[in-house]
């Protein structure tokens, strides 16, 4: 039998594929075909997302054996150098492909890693790819019995960014100094007391009336960008936290604006890098509000494997389902700060998704003094307290069995025992003043407007957000093609010649578009590119309802299409949240039926309505929040949305939260309805300006400004 690593001269090999794969290519002897055939394998499936576990298990294996065979072949004295440089060049080939590979799904490279686990899998695999080039294998040396791998870690991938960060700052070490004050309290009276349960009873039995909101500074004066103003509940916490609070359940009901809170706390505690956890239908919305709010920031969204993460960035947003591939870089990185949006996500502590949440907390509040840490939620506390124990043990006050430092040594002051009859008041306002938050619409009814928009920027990924971006291109390179027609039998007549963009030019050549795609049967045009969207936003828009019902109880849903609405319904039943539904189609006893059921029946969370047909005459009052999504061509029609719960009997300022796809024309209509009805920074004080814009106005005005954008991005202008 050959020696390991030693070429055989023979023999029968017996693995099949590597018999099928020899026979396709019986000129060319010895390993490095069998290592090249493998690799244009792997480099055409991950051309395929995702790169599946088997795909990345032969990238390893055939990047381990050309790092063997190509010291082999240096060490290999029998060689010529001539014969030596041949083969170093050939392998040099395959190298080269694996590199390529590599630059489509950076997430390999951590595979090459000096302590990069090898499965048995791989091994077995390598094995075959060696017979298979006419080498016999090592044999493995006895070994103790694998240790499986932590439930999750299969799919962990380490951005190129946050290597490159790692090397760039290799000196990055925690922060100990607050070591002291995160030590648990000496036990002394309370010794031997069972605590957790005491306290969460302690927030059922809350008598009527009872404060639900820590003692917060009065606001002071806070720095924000031209054209921001902060509200004066919202400045009481960016003041708690530069007067030295660091951990906060921001409670607040939504449209209160936690998000700036969250941002502008982080700015004044110098809580960066930031680590922010949130839903993925919000998660583009984050990054628009660190620009909004804290401009001099950097932010960065994780999306897939994190090819594009910025790991220098001062804000990471990550979204829940995300967190089991890239837990592990994220733990490393050293923030300093941690958001966690609609944290009652984590209140099942068995799930992944909570476990991630808890260790990245820890880690976090074991590396840093005093690190910001903010769990959102509108979800009102009282009601599901049980929830809550996962968000206590993110913000370090407890952990699975007993208070942790400040709130252990705030019940030993309190002088009592859980027997005592005013414990359960003294221990329910020891847990608030950690840093518990609720304020409810009415109770800051003075801040905020009577009513107002509020833009939510979501991201279309997928086949159907590329579908979309990829018909809004070939819409401007079709509007670019009319222009520059146009523009060619003008200068062959003899006409003038404007520099840069001929404004006037391009409106007409977009009316010309508008009127081709009003008559058109078929094809993409503005029309079924706006409907398109709206069938991508569905789920999304839907998803946030659910959200929104779950915390602040009734919600309305405008659609303008059937078929979102169709999406919506969809997604509410498998949800459990019963709905009602008001369309067009409806007989009037139907119609009166369902809405008697939104607006009496406690259980129905939801109304799902037609734009055009509950646009009026419809009294929805009964809820203060709305989602609109789809985009009225008009601020006509949005307004008469919002005026179904804006009206007499309506006791709470109303909000409407309009979800917009980020990136698409569907940004630059919501754009050019605002700036046509006279909106000042989408808020609405009651007695907005009439409406003198007509749709086809907004139409226009969106394909000129696709085509002036195309043509500014070719240099013309």
């Amino acid at each position: 039998m050959a020696r390991p690593g030693q070429r055989r001269s023979g023999g029968t090999r017996t693995d099949p594929g590597a018999q099928r794969r020899r026979a396709s290519r019986p000129t060319e002897q010895g390993i490095i075909p069998v290592l090249a055939e493998v690799a244009r394998e792997v480099d055409s499936a991950v051309q395929r997302p995702p790169t599946r576990p088997a795909v990345r298990t032969k990238f390893q294996v055939v990047a381990l054996l050309v790092r063997e065979e190509r010291a082999r072949v240096k060490a290999d004295g029998a060689l010529t150098e001539p014969a030596r440089t041949k083969e170093l060049k050939r392998l040099d080939g395959v190298a080269t492909l694996l590199a390529r590979t590599a630059a489509r799904d950076t997430s390999l490279l951590a595979l090459l890693a000096e302590d990069a686990r090898v499965s048995d899998a791989a091994r077995a695999f390598k094995a075959s790819v060696m017979r298979a080039g006419g080498l016999e294998p090592p044999e493995e040396p006895a070994h103790a019995a694998p240790v499986a791998p932590v439930p999750g870690t299969e799919n962990r991938v380490v951005p190129r960014s946050v290597i490159s960060r790692q090397l760039a700052n290799p000196f990055l070490a925690p922060d100990y100094e607050g070591a002291a004050e995160r030590i648990a309290s000496r036990a002394r009276r309370l010794a031997g007391w069972e605590l957790l349960e005491p306290l969460f009873r302690s927030f059922e039995k809350a008598a009527p009336g009872a404060p639900a909101c820590m003692p917060l500074p009065e606001a002071r004066s806070v720095s924000v960008p031209p054209g921001r103003e902060l509200m004066p509940h919202q400045a009481q916490v960016v003041t708690a936290t530069a007067r030295g609070h660091r951990t906060f359940l921001l409670a607040d009901e939504p449209g209160l604006g936690k998000t700036a809170q969250a941002l502008l706390a982080a700015q004044v505690a110098g809580a960066y890098p930031l680590l922010v956890v949130v839903p993925n239908v919000v998660k583009t919305n984050w990054a628009h509000e660190v620009e909004m709010w804290t401009p001099s920031r950097r932010s960065t969204v994780v999306h897939g494997d994190g090819d594009r993460v910025d790991a220098f960035a001062d804000v990471v947003i990550v979204n829940y389902e995300l967190l089991d591939r890239h837990v592990g870089w994220l733990g490393d990185l050293g923030f300093r700060g941690m958001v966690v949006d609609e944290a009652h996500f984590i209140k099942n502590k068995t799930s992944q998704r909570s476990q991630h949440v808890l260790a990245l907390s820890e880690r976090i509040r074991a590396r840093t003094s005093r690190p910001l840490l903010m769990a959102l939620t509108g979800t009102p506390l009282i009601n599901d307290i049980e929830d809550f124990r996962a968000i206590w043990q993110l913000l370090g006050w407890i952990d699975d069995t007993k208070p942790l430092g400040a709130l252990q040594t705030a019940l030993e002051e309190t002088g009592l025992t859980p027997a005592d009859p005013g414990f359960s008041a003294a221990a329910r306002a020891s847990v608030i003043d950690m840093g518990i938050v609720r304020r409810r619409k009415a109770d800051v009814v003075a801040d905020i407007p009577a009513r107002r928009v509020a833009d939510l920027p979501v991201e279309l990924d997928g086949a159907a957000g590329r579908s979309i971006r990829a018909a809004e291109a070939a819409l401007a390179r079709e509007l670019v093609r009319r222009y520059r027609s146009a523009m060619e039998v003008r200068t062959g007549g003899g006409g003038a010649v404007v520099d840069g963009i001929d404004h006037e030019l391009a409106r007409r050549v977009a009316a010309a578009e508008l009127k081709d795609s009003s008559s058109q049967t078929g094809g993409e045009n503005v029309f079924t590119m706006v409907r398109r969207i709206g069938q991508a936003k569905a789920g999304l828009a839907a998803d946030y309802a659910a959200q929104l019902a779950r915390n602040v109880g009734k919600v309305v849903f405008f659609a303008k299409h059937v078929d979102v609405m169709d999406l919506a319904e969809k997604t509410f039943a498998e949800r459990g949240i019963r709905y009602a539904s008001i369309r067009g189609d409806q007989t009037p006893k139907v119609r009166e039926k369902n809405i008697a059921a939104f607006v009496n029946d406690p259980d129905v969370s939801i109304v799902v309505c037609s734009l055009m047909a509950a646009g009026v005459g419809l009294n929805l009052q009964v809820a203060s929040n709305l989602v609109l999504a789809e985009l009225s061509w008009t601020d006509a029609e949005q307004t008469q949305a919002i005026d179904r719960i804006h009206r007499i009997g309506q006791s709470e300022p109303v909000t409407a939260w309009r979800i917009i796809a980020a990136q698409t024309i569907d940004a630059k209509i919501a754009k050019l309805i605002d700036s046509k009805s006279g909106l000042a920074a989408r808020a609405l004080d009651g007695a907005a300006d009439e409406d003198v814009s007509s749709s086809t106005d907004v139409q226009l005005e969106a394909l000129v400004g696709l085509l002036t954008d195309a043509l500014a991005a070719e240099g013309v202008g």
